[in-house]
């Protein structure tokens, strides 16, 4: 079967991305890259506790899980000022030429008896520290090489490739470990990064140029509509403090609208925290079953995040706002079955019911972000967004522990849902309000549907 007629068999809404040349060339190694980080979602762990002291295994695990994640947000704050003219392809390259190193490094110390659980954690901590640069960088490329009406089918295979890489990586990893070693594996997930550097290297997108020294000050009402131009041409007034480490943060106080998403994300992410603790004790304590029913929570959760992922890409003639809020719900009214004591058929189909709702999320939230941020600051608000949302998780893990105690596990699953499905109508209330204020045109052109995608 030749290219064209491999195409001819895609949804129509993806058929112009095979057509690219780089994105064609850049997805395949940004899929290399995600299935190299689920695998090391096993591969991190297992290693930490086979190279850790007696009796302080726990103890390492927990900061290799730490040092794999949460240096970003930190890296995000400090080396705004550095990173944020760089174009979107080389913040990308060096986040994976970053990881690629570091990463490395870990089989070489573990091969040679050098790997001391101090220099695991560092290694680990250091390959991180530009993720929410490298994040940032990616969706940026993808919105500077393709134009607005093909976004949101590129996100959607873009974070349809990390749902796939939780189903696969870690189970992939399962088998590898026991026959490689979990250190050879995180060497792999460097390797995968070796690949994605040498990959955007090759890729020419438009407007991949340095930030402007200058930028003007995002505006909301007439004044926007007037400076929009030279927002995304670096003219214009220069943003107080943009040189700081939280100009992405400030600049996102100046659009409401995508304070409002980013708020949105953060609450969703953050209650989902719970529910992620209380799952396992629910298998074991309340259904009385073992890793296998676990595993197989997750991987039907994932299937589906794979498929509504893959759906987002068909959204496009929907206004988005509405289309968030609805997930946002659906994935709260998905969990309530938990905590009326619904059998382990009924709450496995509701899971899976979950992730397929759940997969457009990511997709969707990244096209607004795309599509109302001038092309000037994208790459620093995206930066900006992805470390404030490294927090949400850890919170809502860390909370989950306490509310087990008082509530169960199956009261936390429920409550959690339940408090998902009052945010998304706290979310809608406030739309509502401020759509009936005077209307704003968004500073850079309409949504990805023209005006019926605007939120």
């Amino acid at each position: 079967m030749t290219p064209a007629q491999t195409t001819r068999l895609l949804p129509q809404a993806y058929r112009p991305l095979f057509a690219h040349a780089g994105f064609k060339r850049l997805l395949p190694a940004l899929a290399a890259s995600d299935l190299g980080d689920g695998m090391s979602v096993v591969a991190v762990a297992w290693l930490a506790i086979e190279i850790a002291p007696p009796g302080r295994s726990g103890l390492l695990l927990g900061a290799a899980l730490a040092a794999y994640a949460l240096p970003g947000a930190l890296g995000a704050l400090l080396f705004g000022r550095l990173l944020r003219r760089l174009p979107a392809a080389r913040l990308l390259a060096a986040d994976s030429r970053i990881r690629a190193v570091l990463l490395g490094c870990v089989p070489l110390a573990w091969a040679t008896g050098l790997l001391h659980p101090v220099l695991y954690v560092a290694l680990l901590a250091g390959s991180s520290v530009l993720h929410a640069w490298g994040n940032a960088g990616r969706y940026s490329l993808v919105a500077q090489m393709l134009p607005p009406e093909q976004r949101l089918a590129a996100n959607a295979l873009l974070s349809s490739s990390v749902s796939a890489s939780i189903v696969i990586g870690p189970a992939l990893a399962g088998f590898l470990a026991a026959v490689v070693g979990p250190a050879w594996l995180i060497g792999l997930d460097a390797l995968s990064f070796a690949v994605l550097a040498v990959q955007v290297g090759r890729v020419r997108a438009p407007g991949d140029e340095p930030e402007p020294e200058t930028k003007s000050q995002w505006r909301t009402g007439s004044e926007a509509e007037a400076g929009a131009e030279a927002g995304a041409n670096g003219q214009g007034g220069a943003v107080t403090g943009s040189d700081r480490p939280t100009a992405g943060l400030q600049l996102l106080r100046k659009q409401p609208e995508l304070l409002g998403v980013l708020a949105l994300t953060w609450f969703f992410n953050f209650l989902y925290g719970p529910a992620e603790v209380a799952l396992p004790l629910h298998v074991t304590d309340d259904l009385h079953a073992g890793a296998g029913l676990l595993g197989l929570y997750w991987a039907l959760f994932g299937a589906g995040a794979v498929l509504g992922g893959l759906a987002a890409g068909a959204l496009r003639r929907f206004p988005l706002w509405p289309v968030t809020l609805g997930i946002v719900a659906g994935w709260g009214f998905a969990l309530v079955p938990f905590g009326l004591g619904a059998s382990a058929p009924v709450t496995l189909a509701c899971f899976t019911l979950g992730g397929l709702i759940y997969g457009p999320f990511t997709a969707l939230s990244y096209t607004l972000f795309q599509e109302r941020t001038p092309a000037a600051w994208l790459t620093t608000v995206l930066a900006a967004r992805s470390a404030a949302l490294l927090t949400a998780g850890p919170v809502g893990t860390a909370l989950g522990g306490p509310l087990i105690a008082l509530m169960g596990p199956r009261g936390v699953l429920a409550a959690s849902g339940i408090a998902t499905v009052a945010l998304a109508a706290v979310g809608a209330a406030v739309r509502i309000r401020s759509t009936r204020r005077p209307a704003s045109r968004p500073v850079h052109g309409s949504g990805p549907c023209g005006d019926a995608a605007r939120p």
